[in-house]
């Protein structure tokens, strides 16, 4: 029987042994290697996704900014396209609009905020207010920024007024205007008229220009819009109104007088209002005329001619002799091709009012000037305080035209009131808010009007107990345009008013009337009529109630009577007594005379040595002497009430039937106080 070996046996187990330790080693490595790859297949697998989903956000990123500026610019476009069709600036549009000297609680509505916050910010500031208190500009800009808002603070001068935003693609070349400003007497009209070939200094009283013309010329087939400015001193106020409205200015200065006052105004509205100054030195023909002084003067006002290094142009003139007008009008078409002159004729009308005046038989009149747009009859529009819709338009010329494009001025018909000079006006398709608008401006107007009351302070009660010393002159003034009651009210104010206070409470255009004599007999009050008449009720009711009417042709006249009466100086020695009136019946030829009038005698006696108005609706036409009378085919020396005969005019044949011929004479009268 065999034993096993132990040793054998040994052995055969150690073997057996160390085969299972060398095959878990090798599983173990195995294992290992197997997870080590999972892992690493895992890792890299976690990293191609993440970089796949990073490469997929960012798309999403760039198609979203993309979108959004898309977006932005969809958006900027249809707030352009929305402001183009309100006519305005597109900043505009998202800011707020507040007016100037806004109380807390108007601004906290206005941003649509509490009122706590904006008093606490500007309790913050060092500025504590209450929610009635008014707010200064530079507050309300400080509050809005802080809020993170956009505000635009409207002026009282900006509140009737329209901001207007054109795309320049649609802008298109429009001709210039052209206001001439210069001294009274420098030669203005005499200018105009050798442009336009026509006698306007004819029927100026005085020789002076009373109210803006418009007027337009073809030079080289351009058209060029001409505004004639009052030249006198009593006028700055329409000469500046003239400069706002107008592209270049024409500063005429006499070769023989050289720089006078109203010629240094002249040279300031320009400068103020930015506008190019083209001097025209008139005269020349004259004895003693020295263009080259003129120079040498205007240097000393920032006018500093070309040729001697300035910018400005200069022309030497002569009106009357029609010398270097040519040239003159071509400097003025070289200076518009400077300034590149571009408007928008496509769209809605828009302007300014040169001058308005109340027609008996038209209604309310007003010359326009259109700076963009097309102004159209039918259109409604609003000028300042009135609105209404145009019912006939008509060209410098008195020719009926259907429309008028920018640069152009026109006299339109159909508003419901008389606009002031100066006034911006704008067209609106729907005349319910351009009624809406024009009710807006009236009662705030009149809420403004009725506030202005002067209280007693302690500073200014000793003064106020003193001025019961004071006297007063009231006056009530009618005239034929907007543009004169302004004057003559701007050279009233400037008055010394120390002595006798002139209170003006009432002013308005047309003719005076019964209504005007019955205030100025409640108000002890004068009535003064520029270029009008009282009418035949309106005289009897001042004869009988003893209220005294002053008519005057010219400004500076009125003044000088008012000035002196002011200081207790007046010494009339000339007293104008009316002789009778009459009216025209019908009109015929005479030779040697013209156009004569067939008349009747209403009352007085007219006598053929008298001076005669023609007076039409209440409006002075003509102010002269008598060509010729007859009673019928005799001559006479009167025609006496209730008799009929024919007065020619001296030098005016525009008489048409139901004119009234008023004759007058001036008696050197002396005076007893």
């Amino acid at each position: 029987m065999d034993f096993p070996n132990p040793d054998k046996q040994g052995k055969g187990k150690k073997r057996k042994g160390g085969h299972n330790n060398e095959e878990d080693h090798y599983s173990r490595m195995a294992r290992e290697a197997e997870e080590y790859s999972r892992e690493k297949v895992l890792e890299e697998a976690r990293a191609a996704v993440e970089e796949a989903s990073r490469e997929s956000t960012g798309r999403r990123k760039k198609r979203k900014e993309k979108r959004e500026r898309e977006a932005a610019k969809a958006q900027e476009e249809r707030k352009i396209e929305e402001a183009l069709a309100q006519g305005v600036n597109p900043e505009d549009l998202d800011a707020i609009k507040v007016s100037q000297g806004v109380t807390v609680q108007e601004l906290a509505e206005a941003l649509d905020v509490p009122a706590n916050d904006i008093i606490k910010r500007l309790f913050l500031l060092g500025t504590p207010l209450t929610m009635t208190q008014s707010m200064s500009d530079d507050l309300v800009e400080l509050v809005a920024d802080d809020l993170g808002r956009q505000i635009k603070i409207i002026t009282p001068e900006e509140e009737n007024t329209f901001s207007f935003y054109d795309d320049p693609a649609d802008l298109k070349p429009r001709a210039p205007v052209v206001t001439v400003m210069g001294h009274v007497d420098h030669g203005k009209t005499s200018l105009l008229d050798a442009i336009r070939h026509t006698g306007v200094a004819a029927g100026e009283a005085g020789g002076i220009t009373q109210a803006i013309g418009a007027s337009q010329v073809m030079i080289n087939d351009r058209k060029i819009t001409f505004i004639d400015t009052p030249g006198h001193a009593t006028f700055t106020a329409m000469r500046a109104r003239g400069a706002k409205v107008t592209d270049i200015v024409i500063l005429i200065v006499a070769a023989d007088d050289g720089v006078m006052p109203q010629t240094v105004e002249s040279i300031n509205h320009a400068k103020a209002a930015g506008v190019p100054i083209v001097v025209a030195v008139n005269k020349i023909d004259k004895p003693g005329a020295n263009p080259d002084r003129v120079r040498q003067e205007l240097t000393e006002y920032g006018v500093i001619p070309e040729e001697w290094g300035g910018q400005n142009m200069f022309v030497n003139i002569s009106a009357k002799q029609k010398i270097g007008i040519d040239e003159l009008l071509e400097t003025v078409l070289l200076q518009a091709d400077v300034l590149e002159l571009k408007a928008n004729p496509d769209t809605f009308a828009s302007g300014n009012v040169l001058e308005a005046k109340l027609d008996k038989g038209r209604g309310s009149v007003a010359t326009v000037l259109v700076t963009r747009g097309t102004l159209r009859v039918g259109d409604t529009l609003v000028a300042g305080l009135t609105y209404g819709r145009v019912r006939a338009m008509l060209d410098p010329k008195g020719n009926a035209v259907t429309e008028a494009g920018p640069s152009d001025a026109v006299e339109i018909l159909g508003l419901q009131s008389v606009p002031n000079a100066g006034d911006e006006f704008r067209v609106f398709e729907d005349e319910r808010e351009a009624r809406a608008l024009a009710d807006e401006r009236s009662l705030k107007a009149r809420i403004e009007e009725q506030s202005r009351v002067k209280h007693v302070t302690l500073e200014n009660l000793f003064e106020t107990i003193a001025d019961a010393e004071v006297k007063e002159l009231n006056l009530i003034i009618k005239a034929d345009v907007q543009g004169s009651i302004e004057a003559l009210q701007d050279s009233l104010d400037k008055m010394d008013q120390s002595e006798v206070r002139i209170n003006t409470i009432h002013s308005a255009v047309g003719a005076i009337n019964e209504t005007d004599v019955v205030l100025a007999d409640a108000s002890n009050a004068i009535i003064i009529g520029f270029g009008v008449r009282p009418d035949g009720k309106a005289r009897s009711a001042a004869e009988r109630e003893g209220v005294e009417i002053r008519c005057y042709d010219v400004i500076y006249k009125c003044l000088e009577d008012l000035d002196a009466a002011r200081i207790g100086m007046l010494k009339p020695t000339e007293v104008e007594v009316s002789t009778g009136s009459a009216t025209v019946l019908d009109t015929f030829k005479v030779p040697k005379v013209g156009i004569a009038a067939g008349v009747r005698v209403e009352e007085g006696e007219i006598a053929a040595t008298d001076s005669v108005r023609l007076v039409r609706d209440g409006i002075v036409v003509f102010n002269g002497k008598i060509a010729s009378m007859r009673h019928y085919k005799d001559e006479a020396k009167s025609l006496k009430s209730g008799s009929e005969g024919g007065i020619g005019l001296e030098n005016f044949q525009d008489i048409k039937p139901g004119d009234t011929i008023e004759g007058y004479r001036i008696d050197q009268v002396a005076r007893t106080e």
